[in-house]
């Protein structure tokens, strides 16, 4: 084996140990990975989905869950002229649940606050 095929052959392992990870999970940020909608809050991103009257928030960084234990968030739903607040708490690892109904077409604006952390606020319209 020469010295060309040796790099070569190194320069591809080192890609698939190193490189491809980082990469994939990158392929997903910013896609719906539970049915719902996303929403960007700085390093974090939020999946709502709304079914039944409940709802349930993801809530991740670059594909990583976020702990959300101590958490408190606040989904502000706008049909038309009718506001609705909508409490959500912690339900789970990464997750933060509410009740409320929420309409197709709505504005939705999602406050969270993360122990010690400072408040992230992002914008979506349910599809």
């Amino acid at each position: 084996m020469n010295l060309k095929t040796l790099l070569t052959a190194a320069s591809i392992v080192f890609f698939l140990l190193f490189g491809a990870s980082p990469a994939l999970a990158h392929a997903e940020h910013g896609q719906p990975q539970h049915g719902g909608i996303h929403a960007e809050a700085g390093e974090a991103q939020f999946e709502i989905v709304a079914r039944d009257g409940k709802l349930t928030v993801y809530v991740t960084s670059h594909g990583a869950p976020v702990d959300t234990a101590g958490a408190s968030g606040r989904l502000t739903v706008l049909a038309g002229t009718v506001k609705n607040d909508i409490t959500l708490a912690p339900a789970g690892s990464n997750l933060l649940q509410g009740v409320g109904p929420v309409a197709s077409g709505a504005k939705l604006l999602i406050n969270v606050q993360l122990p010690g952390k400072k408040a992230l606020q992002a914008r979506a319209v349910m599809q």
